[in-house]
């Protein structure tokens, strides 16, 4: 087709983009800073199989996945667990990392994608108003349109003109500060959940959880704030004077990441630019996975890439992806946000009274690696949450953060429904300021 695609980075919906985009005819290059064989943390990580569906993408081999299996929510004050009852049909698997990205990779080579490994990516190359190509440690290197799959801190979004109008920067409460490691068994005593999932524990603001395996314990821990591995073993000693499974010697893991929890971005392309995956902030607010959004953003993307006839990769003729993506998901992510907020705006004190006086009840959570909305998060209606929580709740202050919230919804749903069917660079650019000024 004569037609050069860069792909920026080797995020998990870039690499299905480029592999449905290759298999359509185009040149399809990634340049990926890390080496052939390194990517992918080292531990396990969960996802809808929906998801590769979507993208094109055959099923795993049956020996790299298991099926996830239900979690259980703790208080802060772990009186009132919530255990989660996920039907089978919507069951999420569980695959190591490194077989992901293998999975993926090896899909993408079969399609006709090179990569172009250990040149890492340093920021977008402009000539006027479009972006033509990017630089790398290995040199310029210029194509017809830029998917930048570099992720939450991409080089090449936060080198973007002020004038192109898209987010750069991410801001602390936008972001989770994550730890994960494996233990060893510390003991045979039964644990009280499998998969045990805490909200503000020890009174510190964020999520961490314990999953209980036959050779080993997985612990993660997750904060809206730096910390390091002091804070880990400390907090690690506390979480082991109740859940004794958890040992003392790593096993494997030990790694410190950062995660987008956010809105998705307000703008996601421009001439010659398109963002996904974590670039685009396609994660889930509430708990960071995006594995599942950025693989269905892909067959988006692509299906917009291929029907450019003319294949000019403007921004008029892109902007279709992003309407897509929203009317998909983006639409019921941004609402998650809001939630997100509520919940940073809680004390301990609050949550421990959302579980005790059943505002929320295992019978209506239902959160997963995959959901979207909040009507996926909780089996009821927002509306309904609102009003249950106005006849159960006699803490006055406490009540007026949940309807705070769902008017914030409202005004991000409002704004999303509101966003301009065809590109219109004023147009676009007033909208996204009132979307945005939704979640300040």
């Amino acid at each position: 087709m004569g037609k050069k695609i860069i792909v920026a980075g080797l995020g998990h919906g870039g690499i299905a983009a480029a592999a449905l985009i290759a298999k359509a005819g185009f040149d399809v290059t990634v340049y990926e800073k890390k080496a052939e064989g390194t990517l992918g943390y080292d531990w396990t990580d969960i996802f809808a199989p929906a998801a590769l569906a979507a993208a094109g993408i055959d099923m795993p081999p049956e020996d790299k996945y298991e099926f996830k299996g239900d979690m259980t929510f703790f208080n802060p004050s772990g009186t009132k667990p919530l255990s989660q009852h996920i039907p089978k049909e919507q069951l999420e698997i569980k695959m190591e990392r490194k077989d992901i990205y293998t999975h993926l990779i090896n899909n993408a080579l079969e399609c006709g994608v090179k990569i172009e490994y250990g040149c890492e990516v340093k920021e977008a190359i402009i000539l006027g108003n479009r972006v033509v190509g990017i630089k790398t440690e290995a040199g310029d290197v210029y194509g017809d349109l830029i998917i930048d799959a570099c992720g939450m801190n991409s080089p090449v979004r936060r080198s973007l003109p002020e004038s192109f109008g898209i987010e750069k920067d991410v801001a602390r409460n936008e972001k989770i500060s994550i730890y994960r490691a494996f233990y060893n068994k510390g003991s045979d005593e039964p644990a009280e959940a499998k998969f045990k999932v805490m909200l503000f524990a020890g009174g510190i603001k964020g999520i961490s959880w314990i999953a209980s395996e036959e050779e080993y314990t997985d612990l993660l821990i997750g904060r809206f704030e730096d910390f390091d591995m002091k804070e880990v073993e400390r907090f690690g000693n506390f979480l082991r004077k109740t859940n004794p499974r958890l040992g003392t010697e790593l096993k494997r893991g030990g790694q410190f990441v950062e995660i987008p929890v956010r809105q998705p971005l307000a703008i996601m392309v421009c001439d010659g630019y398109a963002a996904i995956g974590d670039s685009a902030f396609m994660t889930v607010p509430l708990i960071g996975s995006g594995i599942a959004n950025s693989l269905k953003a892909a067959r988006i993307l692509a299906n917009t890439v291929i029907a450019d006839k003319n294949r000019s990769f403007s921004a008029d003729t892109l902007w279709s992806y992003q309407t897509g993506y929203y009317k998909a998901l983006g639409s019921g992510l941004a609402p998650l946000a809001c939630a997100k907020l509520l919940l940073l705006s809680l004390s301990p004190a609050d949550v421990d009274y959302f579980f005790e006086k059943e505002i929320i009840t295992e019978n209506e959570i239902a959160i997963g690696a995959d959901f979207n909305n909040l009507g996926s998060v909780m089996k009821m209606d927002p509306k309904d949450f609102i009003n249950k929580a106005k006849q159960v709740c006699s803490d006055s202050e406490l009540l007026k953060k949940i309807v705070a919230c769902g008017v914030r919804m409202g005004k991000v749903s409002a704004a999303c429904a509101m966003m301009p069917k065809k590109w219109n660079k004023d147009r676009v650019r007033a909208w996204a300021k009132v979307y945005s000024f939704s979640f300040k």
